[in-house]
């Protein structure tokens, strides 16, 4: 079948039919046809075949550039794609001399033509998710990036000039970027610093960056209008968990670092913005965090921060660290109480295997009596009052700094509101609050998670009595996700709107997106939309 034939009998519309000589290498002729649905090169030379395709999903874009001075009259267009080989993202760059006219204008405008509207098909389509508000980055954009030289094995900013420099010119986006000198320098920056000329702020490392740019974000007075510039991730840390779910979210299989960069730095380059949920968490001691990823006490907070001393080995720590505290298993005393996802009119399953009902005998229902429910309206500080950064956590001030509301949570010195549920266990192996489908870039944590606004807290718990052995095989199956068809009778998980864990003793652990807070009460409800991250969409 002839080229014509094949399209024409194709759903595609097409827009463009040219034929040009591929360069480098053999001077050979092609005919190329952009359609709706891609770009299909064709082979002049021997028996033409079925055309092969660029996926306008696939492509960053084309740029026309003029010949070198031993060919005057020609003219030339390279076409910058990404397609997926198995799990991997691989570059490849198509490039074509047009030379069909004797006037080298005509030559050019052809070549403009053909880069400008492949680069319009390059652009995303904009989705609709139940009412969420998408878009695009603009082009020409401008990013800042914060890369954390330490992060992971150390190779940050070698990873950065290696793969992420090149995609990024190809895609013609423009940066500053900066290199983070010390702890809470990325959350000074975030929160002092003009934004205006920047359309996104970008993290190169782990979680703990991304950390400080949203609560760096969260402490300016204009937090209600810094915190919707656009987020970008581009993993560089050991534990790269929002970037793996990201990665998931798009429908890509599981990936490791830099096959894992490479994706994220595509998506970048794509453009495409989604809200993001953030569930703004409450302590005792009157500090305001707000966390994209998980709140964590007990095994999993033990082993994120008791494997630092591994970080060196990269993502492997978590593994070793695991394997360390199993050795010494304990159990955390305190109280977890939730308000089910249910009690605000959003579904939730609980008849996924190995779950238990909450509504068993590991939970119970208690009424505080005619206790009114109570709002909690908390201030974020001003910038130019703040002398340390734990100088904005729960203060209260006046003026016209717009406030965030709290609506779904009683003060923490006060009995939860009686619709809420308290669990029954006062022991725990692990208690678990997330956001997102990945703890780690190879810890598929909640499988159910299907993106960055679901409107969830996912929560989990084991309460005590489980064996190492059960345990030692959760975690080892929360590798792919199968964790959750174990049929574990020791692991809880409800989904939630709001939650409260009250540790009774002051020693554990506690991290908020793998960061360490004190060990206090503390308590966080889900505010859907309020952040906004560049991804690569969500899979249908």
């Amino acid at each position: 079948m002839d080229l014509k034939t094949w399209s024409a009998e194709s759903s595609s519309e097409i827009l463009l039919c040219g034929g040009f000589t591929q360069v480098p290498g053999p001077p050979d002729e092609y005919v190329l046809t952009l359609t709706t649905s891609g770009l299909y090169v064709q082979r002049l030379k021997g028996t033409p075949g079925v055309p092969e395709v660029v996926r306008h999903s696939d492509c960053l874009g084309s740029c026309a550039f003029r010949g070198p001075p031993a060919d005057p009259l020609g003219y030339y267009f390279i076409v910058t794609t990404y397609p997926p080989v198995g799990r991997r993202r691989r570059e490849l760059c198509l490039t074509f001399r047009v030379g069909g006219s004797p006037d080298p204008e005509a030559n050019r405008q052809t070549a403009e033509t053909w880069a400008r509207r492949i680069t319009q098909l390059a652009t995303p389509d904009v989705p609709t998710h139940g009412g969420a508000e998408y878009s695009l980055l603009p082009r020409p954009c401008q990013l800042l990036i914060f890369l954390n030289p330490h992060g992971g094995h150390g190779a940050a900013l070698s990873l950065f000039k290696e793969h992420v420099l090149p995609m990024l010119s190809k895609a013609e986006i423009g940066f500053s970027l900066i290199v983070t000198e010390r702890p809470n320098h990325a959350r000074e920056l975030a929160r002092e610093k003009n934004l205006d000329r920047f359309d996104a702020l970008v993290v190169m490392s782990g979680d703990g960056l991304m950390y400080e740019v949203v609560n760096g974000l969260m402490d300016r007075p204009d937090w209600s209008v810094a915190i919707k510039k656009p987020l970008g991730i581009l993993p560089a840390g050991s534990g790269n968990a929002l970037a793996a779910s990201v990665n998931h979210y798009s429908g890509h299989k599981q990936v490791m670092n830099p096959d894992l960069l490479i994706n994220c730095t595509f998506y970048l380059c794509k453009g495409l913005v989604s809200p993001m949920d953030l569930v703004s968490i409450i302590t005792a001691s009157g500090k305001h965090i707000f966390s994209f990823l998980s709140v964590a006490w007990g095994f999993v907070s033990d082993v994120d921060i008791e494997s630092e001393k591994y970080r060196m080995l990269g993502s492997i720590r978590f593994t070793i660290g695991t394997l360390v505290r199993l050795t010494a298993l304990r159990t955390y005393k305190g109280r977890v109480s939730y308000l089910p996802a249910e009690e605000e009119g959003t579904s939730a399953s609980t008849t996924i295997p190995g779950l238990l009902d909450p509504n068993s005998s590991h939970s119970e229902r208690l009424s505080f009596g005619t206790q009114a429910r109570q709002n909690s309206i908390y201030n974020f500080c001003n910038s130019n009052n703040m002398g340390t950064m734990e100088g904005c956590g729960g203060h209260q001030r006046g003026g016209d700094i717009p406030t965030l509301e709290d609506s779904l949570l009683a003060p923490l010195d006060q009995s939860v509101p009686k619709h809420w549920t308290v669990v029954k266990e006062e022991k725990f192996v692990l208690v678990l609050a997330v956001q997102q489908s990945h703890l780690g870039a190879d810890l598929f944590s909640a499988p159910m998670v299907t993106g960055l606004n679901d409107r969830l807290i996912h929560l989990f718990y084991i309460p005590a009595g489980i064996p190492r052995s059960s345990l030692l095989k959760l975690f080892l199956a929360m590798e792919d996700g199968t964790h959750m068809t174990h049929n574990c009778p020791h692991l809880v998980h409800v989904p939630v709107k709001a939650f409260r864990i009250e540790p009774f003793g002051s020693k554990d652990i506690i991290t908020v997106d793998g960061e360490v807070i004190e060990c206090e009460p503390l308590q966080g409800q889900v505010h859907s939309g309020l952040g906004r991250l560049v991804n690569g969409g969500r899979k249908s």
